[in-house]
């Protein structure tokens, strides 16, 4: 039966693993970017897209669109509540594990680092010990030198960086309904589900919100929580 479970799951992992090799080449061919270098407002608009349909509150309509995927294949209703079922799984796994890793690493944010940088903070850690509002003036005083795309990002997201919660999301959407895709051969979709989760996590990048690692790390936990969405049995087939 395990083995059955785990060969189920073997579509998702292939899926994911190609991201992640993706993902790393693309990492390897663009540096992180300087922060304070002027942004293009096309670029900005673009990745912020990206990055808040990964994000809160606008993530609820990418998982609206993922969970139609089903219904467009033509999946029976037993079918398509086994998969919403899971998919909802697997993220409320992957929302804990984020939140708990963020409290475990405390790894500061890249943005954090150029606030030293620019003698706004003593260091990056020492952002953390300010209190709310010390924070939000902190990130105020970089407007000076910081575009007004990422300064948005910074004042609302003042946590850890690893891992990244947007990247988590995107890797757990691939890894499920990239498997889903896979099986029912909908190589175009998993193009279009690729496209998508890169632009997110080079987005996150691009604002200065975390390091290459933790979309790494992120896209590892996701397959981790992975192993533990149980599958139904062949009468019970995903399609």
């Amino acid at each position: 039966m395990l083995r059955t479970q785990l060969q189920r799951k073997i579509p998702g992992y292939k899926v994911l693993g190609l991201f992640t090799l993706i993902l790393l080449a693309l990492l390897a061919l663009f540096p992180s970017p300087s922060l304070v270098a002027p942004a293009n407002d096309s670029t900005g608009f673009i990745f912020t897209l990206l990055s808040g349909s990964a994000g809160n509150p606008w993530f609820i309509i990418t998982v609206a669109i993922l969970c139609l995927l089903p219904l467009a294949y033509k999946k029976d209703k037993k079918t398509c509540l086994t998969l919403w079922c899971q998919f909802a799984l697997i993220l409320v796994l992957s929302f804990a594990a984020k939140s708990i890793m963020k409290h475990i690493t405390e790894v500061p944010r890249p943005y954090t680092h150029e606030l030293a940088a620019l003698k706004l903070v003593d260091s990056a850690p020492a952002f953390y010990q300010l209190s709310a509002d010390q924070k939000e003036l902190v990130i105020e005083q970089a407007k000076e030198n910081v575009s007004e795309w990422r300064i948005r990002h910074w004042e609302g997201e003042t946590n850890y960086s690893l891992p990244s919660g947007h990247t988590i999301f995107v890797a757990v959407c691939i890894v499920f309904w990239g498997g889903f895709l896979l099986r029912n051969r909908g190589y175009l979709p998993i193009t279009l589900l690729f496209t998508w989760g890169l632009g997110v996590a080079m987005s996150r990048i691009w604002l200065g919100m975390h390091w290459p690692t933790d979309l790494i790390a992120s896209t590892f936990c996701a397959g981790l929580l992975y192993l533990f969405i149980p599958e139904p049995m062949k009468n019970g087939s995903q399609g």
